[in-house]
């Protein structure tokens, strides 16, 4: 629907990233990563609302120790983030990941790089290399004048370039900046350079409420114009939200489908039950059921069956009761305090 950029797939294990496959969803836990019991139990809650790749920090080598049972644990592809020193990579490769993040820039000397590629070429596992504004080499700063999309880029070419010329092209791009505009600059500008695929999001976006806004407004823009290929919405807080916001943006660019989408009705005068505590327990309910449905909460009948007819299924407030309705019909009507369970008893039949 939005012109989607051609790009090459490269494949995290059995998740493809690039050409026609889904725009996929991912996180990074929080946790230390020898903390193998920790990282497995957010893994698995990331799991749980949709999470298709994880990436974990690797510091040091008890980390690296620790990713051969971590993989043994998960269903999702594990993506070691590696900096600074190459034998963490080649660790990484050794114990099973299956993708990288680094920057062959950061990991030392030409032959450094080298070791890694091998290794990876040789195990099939994908690299993705990042770029965003707060690593741009300082020559490139002082070129630009600062973090530029200009700079951003140039950086991340010149490490998939020494990527390159050791024969290795199964290659992700990240360019993350904490500027909207800066961020669909960049990925602009390297779009008519290569076909690697993208992995987009808006680094540093901060705490959930400001953090969800910003990612939504960066994020779209991006798949509105046809780039990314995989994203994760960063977040100063559960890596869970991370996973249902990115979600939640796909769905509502109609770009994928999962789960039950809601839509309700902002209150006005005319609402007559607490609408707003309603949608609320319905949002929390529905999070626990895989069906591809629309449920409406309206809050009158003015804007109940006739303006929500196109969902599924939905509730409309009355004085003190409410009417429940499937595409577009009323079904029965309800006390308040019955709607929920009555409307759950019949999204379970759907």
């Amino acid at each position: 629907m939005y012109n989607r950029r051609k790009s090459k797939i490269v494949n995290f294990a059995e998740q493809p990233v690039g050409g026609d496959a889904p725009v996929s969803v991912q996180s990074m836990c929080n946790t230390k990563t020898e903390n193998v019991e920790a990282t497995v139990k957010q893994i698995k809650a990331l799991e749980a609302v949709g999470c298709e790749i994880i990436r974990v920090a690797v510091p040091d080598k008890n980390a690296a120790r620790a990713l051969s049972e971590i993989k043994q644990k998960i269903k999702i592809p594990l993506v070691a983030d590696i900096h600074f020193d190459y034998q963490l990579a080649l660790m990484a490769v050794e114990n099973g990941v299956d993708a990288l993040r680094i920057n062959p820039g950061n990991i030392g000397s030409d032959q450094r790089v080298k070791e890694v590629a091998l290794a990876c070429k040789e195990n099939d596992i994908p690299i993705r290399v990042g770029s965003n504004s707060g690593s741009i080499e300082a020559e490139l700063i002082k070129k630009y004048g600062g973090p530029t999309a200009e700079a951003m880029v140039e950086s991340a070419l010149r490490n998939v370039r020494v990527l390159e010329e050791n024969d290795f092209r199964q290659i992700v791009i990240s360019l993350k900046s904490s500027q909207i505009s800066t961020t669909l600059k960049a990925y602009k500008l390297m779009a008519e350079r290569v076909d690697y695929p993208f992995h987009i999001g808006i680094t540093e976006s901060g705490t959930p409420w400001r953090g969800t806004i910003k990612s939504a407004a960066g994020i779209s823009s991006l798949l509105t114009q046809g780039l990314g290929d995989t994203l994760r919405v960063s977040l100063t807080g559960d890596p869970v939200e991370e996973v249902r916001v990115g979600w939640q943006i796909l769905k509502s660019l109609e770009i994928r489908k999962k789960g039950v989408e809601i839509i309700s009705c902002p209150t006005c005068g005319r609402t007559n039950i607490d609408l707003i505590a309603l949608a609320e327990k319905i949002e929390k309910e529905i999070m626990k059921i895989d069906k591809e449905i629309t449920v409406a909460v309206m809050g009158c009948a003015v804007n109940g069956p006739g303006e929500a007819k196109e969902a599924d299924i939905g509730v409309a407030g009355g004085v003190e009761s409410g009417l429940i309705f499937k595409s577009g019909e009323i079904i029965k009507k309800v006390e308040e305090d019955q709607l929920l369970e009555e409307l759950m008893k019949e999204i379970n039949k759907l």
